[in-house]
């Protein structure tokens, strides 16, 4: 979920390997590294969503409780996933990440290549619905069973454009600030936070849309309801981009 080039600059090289010099950027892993690492961390990002939801109904009925669960199970387990993967393929697993990256790269700045782009989406696509099967098949769910859970509704769409436009602005404001390093805990806290404070509980993320369809559980959503939150997730990002550029604009220092 972080930027793919300054993800890297900050992260720890082990001791095996040749250091390079201060503030130089490791080697780049190759492409298909890069997109395993993105295809196995949506693969786990999906997989603990769905698999606390799931897990949450049968210990409790209380929705609370069920969504607290739900939270702070998707917290540890994308700041883990982040930290694991970031150093290798920045740990998007996000197609609006991805895309934002490939367009601030268009317009100068680091980023992903249209080439990697091409490939990191279907990656985090294909990812997603595994974790959606895997956890299922862990608890005895129906492999592929499509959701009914109805989120069409208005308010829910607002939702996802207030969590995806959040959700873009601090990941490139840490990276325009040069605090990348605090990405595992910045994201999966916002993300903890936004599943209670937006309508839509946050989803910011058109793969892990995707994958929730194919699992008819607590943190499903009909498949009728997916293109309207790809949809709003997409505007999000470009709201996102938009006020990255207006708090942090590049290079220009103003005298106060």
């Amino acid at each position: 979920m972080t930027a793919t080039h300054d993800f890297a600059a900050e992260s720890a090289i082990p001791a095996a390997e040749p250091q390079p010099a201060p503030g130089a950027t490791p080697p780049r892993r190759p492409l298909a590294a890069r997109a395993a690492a993105e295809l196995v961390g949506a693969a786990g990002l999906v997989a603990v969503v769905i698999g606390s939801g799931i897990q949450a109904t049968e210990l409790t009925k209380d929705v609370g409780v069920q969504l607290l669960a739900n939270s702070l199970a998707t917290v540890f387990g994308l700041g883990v996933l982040i930290l694991l993967f970031g150093p290798v393929s920045g740990a998007h697993f996000n197609p609006a990440v991805t895309l934002a990256e490939w367009w601030t790269g268009r317009r100068g700045g680091a980023g992903v290549t249209t080439r990697e782009a091409a490939v990191y989406v279907p990656a985090q696509i294909v990812g997603a619905i595994a974790g959606a099967i895997l956890a299922d098949a862990m608890f005895g769910e129906p492999l592929v069973e499509w959701s009914t859970r109805d989120r069409s509704a208005g308010h829910l769409l607002l939702g996802e454009v207030v969590a995806t436009a959040g959700l873009i602005l601090l990941i490139f404001g840490l990276a325009r600030t040069d605090q990348l390093r605090f990405a595992p805990v910045a994201v999966a806290s916002y993300i903890g936070a936004a599943y209670w404070f937006t309508s839509s509980t946050s989803f910011a993320n058109p793969a892990v849309t995707i994958g929730r369809a194919f699992s008819d559980t607590f943190a499903g959503i009909a498949p009728g309801s997916v293109a309207g939150f790809i949809g709003m997730q997409l505007i999000g990002a470009v709201v996102g981009l938009a006020l990255v550029a207006l708090i942090f604009p590049p290079g220009r220092e103003v005298a106060e």
